[in-house]
């Protein structure tokens, strides 16, 4: 597991600070792709700086949009990025070949527009998004008249555009990814478009759309929207992650005598499931919703977690959608002295590594007891790890995970593959290097 960027993680006694995580990453692709499909000029405050964002920003701009950042921004302050929209897939360039890198996301959405687009198209990934399946974003798209070819089901695929129509179309399996790639087909489609889910999953699409004049009727579980509208540009501002702000609260609720104030979270309740389940474990949690400004959609506001105890949770299978992104370091916090059991979570097999066994192996390594079940795990944190060397196999959120797991180790923790990260969350280890005490 030799490895040029390998971090050593060494246990600490306590946590605290206040902090502003990345902003949200998926919100941050919605609002770079939406500003891109829109009429005039948008402008995007507060755009997260990781790598799966920038496949997204390169993509679009192979595509023919225009995407700049301020050049006059201060060296301390984010930039603000302008869009000068193309006014719908139409308006995008006539053949390109995209390379999605690492970014599920990427890939998934853009599927969504270049169906009704009027060109040809290739898109490509990594050696770990090649290996993720494309197939339930395909077939519902190839239903509404899309024509896209795959590799057996994955990447590179050739999608041609194609005029598309409405369809009502149940998921087989929650996924906020595939719901915005088809409901952002139907906004440009003849018709009306409608995505049922098995368990609701994030709502970003929905209210992202709206905030560029796409009206989507949407509840839990259902999404509508008619097609032949058009985006508005738009002003957007974008909140911070609370899947990165999770690494921070379990760190807070895993070691005593920690607290962790987290400023400009976005609080939407489909991203906030963790928050829950901290409470569960015994963790003290605070939320203040802010105010919003004129135009905001997305609530934030600051959390603040403390240490109380660490005890014993159950995740079930209809809690897992509005979890997959913090199952791992919900994991890492069970280490800490409690036990964690999670089931329905074998989309967890299909993210950037099989965060399954990746998880477990991994933990294993550190001195960790973990049952690995072919839909989830359970973990007993009784004993204390012990550290060791771990493989993030590629994943910036195993990379983090274990890193908080490592906190509370009885000897140092060395992670290869850490330069990972980068994927959502840049500056994680100057980070956890300054809320250790």
């Amino acid at each position: 597991m030799t490895d040029q960027t390998a971090v050593t993680v060494r246990p600490a006694r306590r946590v605290a600070g206040r902090l502003r995580v990345p902003s949200d990453k998926s919100i941050s692709h919605r609002a770079v792709m939406f500003s891109a499909l829109a009429r005039g000029r948008s402008e995007i405050r507060n755009l997260t700086p990781g790598q799966d964002v920038d496949a997204t920003i390169d993509c679009l701009r192979r595509l023919g949009v225009a995407i700049v950042a301020d050049a006059a921004a201060p060296a301390d302050a984010p930039p603000t990025w302008r869009v000068r929209g193309c006014d719908g897939p139409g308006g995008l360039a006539a053949a390109a070949d995209l390379e999605a890198r690492n970014s599920g996301t990427t890939t998934r959405l853009l599927m969504g527009v270049l169906a009704g687009a009027t060109g040809a198209y290739r898109i490509r990934g990594d050696a770990s998004l090649e290996r993720r399946p494309m197939r339930r974003v395909v077939e519902p798209l190839t239903r509404m008249g899309a024509d896209i070819a795959t590799t057996d089901g994955h990447l590179p695929a050739a999608i041609a555009g194609r005029p598309l129509r409405g369809i009502d179309y149940t998921l087989p399996v929650a996924s906020a990814q595939v719901k915005s790639a088809i409901l952002l087909a139907g906004v440009f489609a003849s018709g009306e478009t409608a995505v049922r889910e098995p368990a609701p999953t994030r709502n970003h699409t929905e209210i992202g759309l709206g905030a560029f004049g796409v009206h989507v009727d949407h509840e839990p579980g259902l999404a509508r929207v008619r097609g032949g509208q058009f985006l508005a540009a738009a002003a957007i501002d974008v909140p911070g992650d609370p899947s990165s702000a999770a690494f921070w609260a379990a760190a807070a609720a895993a070691l005593p005598g920690s607290s962790i104030d987290i400023d400009d979270v976005a609080l939407n309740p489909t991203r906030t499931g963790f928050l829950d389940v901290l409470r569960r474990f015994g963790a003290a949690v605070e939320v203040e919703p802010t105010v919003a400004s004129p135009g905001d959609r997305e609530p934030r506001g600051r959390i603040r977690v403390s240490h109380r105890e660490v005890g014993d949770v159950r995740i079930d299978p209809a809690e897992v959608p509005g979890l997959i992104d913090e199952l791992p370091v919900l994991a890492a916090l069970a280490t800490h002295g409690g036990r964690l059991t999670v089931t329905g979570a074998a989309e967890l097999r299909v993210k950037e590594s099989d965060r399954i066994s990746a998880l477990a192996r991994g933990l294993r390594a550190m001195g960790g007891h973990v049952e690995e079940f072919a839909d989830g795990f359970h973990i007993d944190g009784r004993t204390r790890l012990t550290g060791g060397l771990v493989d993030a196999v590629g994943d910036h959120r195993l990379a983090m995970a274990f890193s908080i797991a490592a906190l509370g180790a009885s000897g140092d923790t060395r992670v290869a593959g850490a330069g990972c990260v980068a994927v959502s969350y840049p500056g994680f280890f100057d980070v956890l290097a300054s809320v250790c005490r």
